[in-house]
């Protein structure tokens, strides 16, 4: 296993690499929600939740999912590419009152005000390519965004992932496999990150041909 850091923020490095890869696949991962996706609709619903904070929106599967069972979503994602695919599928399907689809980098204060949110939603953003402080920082932010009793739904790649240790390694627990690179997190971790919160959920599930190996996490306000 070869051993490189980046003597810069590879964030930065990786914006490129995620906007080349939606660029050439309009539909990257499938025009399907994803599998939390759909089981956070039910608990959106049960919480009487009907908006929704998306962060790290890609190319909007999930986004069009909430949307079309109405539920309005400020899809945040990094990659150009990917918030102009939105656009474009949004307006294709008439859902331009439910999506409101942003440019934006979470490493940045977010962008609404304290306690201002119903629910955060984030299928693997927090295992992108964000050193331990990041996702840490982000968290904060949700916590100040959310209303008292907001709840916060996100998934992360685990270390009992295949991928874990192989390719790449780019610090932390981060490893680089085909040119994407993924921070996975141990259990602990996940806990580190819910301070301010309480932690309703923490289950593990599979997703894709690999599998993959991620941990669902609910956390409340």
């Amino acid at each position: 296993m070869a051993t490189e850091l980046f003597d810069i923020n590879p964030l930065n490095l990786q914006n490129t690499h995620w906007n080349e890869a939606f660029q050439n696949n309009k539909d990257m991962f499938g025009d399907r929600p994803s599998e939390p996706a759909v089981k956070t609709l039910q608990l959106l619903k049960n919480n009487g939740v009907s908006n929704v904070v998306e962060l790290g929106g890609g190319q909007g599967r999930d986004t069009l999912f909430f949307a079309k069972n109405n539920i309005r979503v400020t899809a945040l994602d990094y990659s150009q590419e990917g918030i102009d695919e939105i656009n474009r599928k949004v307006n294709s399907l008439g859902l331009a009152d439910y999506v409101s689809a942003i440019c934006y980098d979470i490493r940045k204060p977010l962008p609404f005000l304290d306690n201002s949110v119903d629910a955060c939603y984030a299928h693997m953003l927090f295992c992108m390519a964000l050193t331990t402080t990041e996702p840490e920082f982000l968290s904060n932010e949700i916590c100040r965004i959310l209303k008292p009793g907001g709840i916060c739904i996100y998934t992360v790649r685990n270390t009992n992932d295949v991928h874990f240790g192989q390719g790449i390694h780019r610090g932390e627990d981060m490893y680089e496999v085909n040119g994407f690179i993924v921070h996975f997190f141990s259990e602990e971790k996940v806990k580190q990150l819910s301070k301010g919160f309480e932690v309703l959920n923490l289950d593990s599930f599979e997703e894709g041909e690999l599998p993959r190996k991620l941990y669902y996490v609910v956390l409340k306000k």
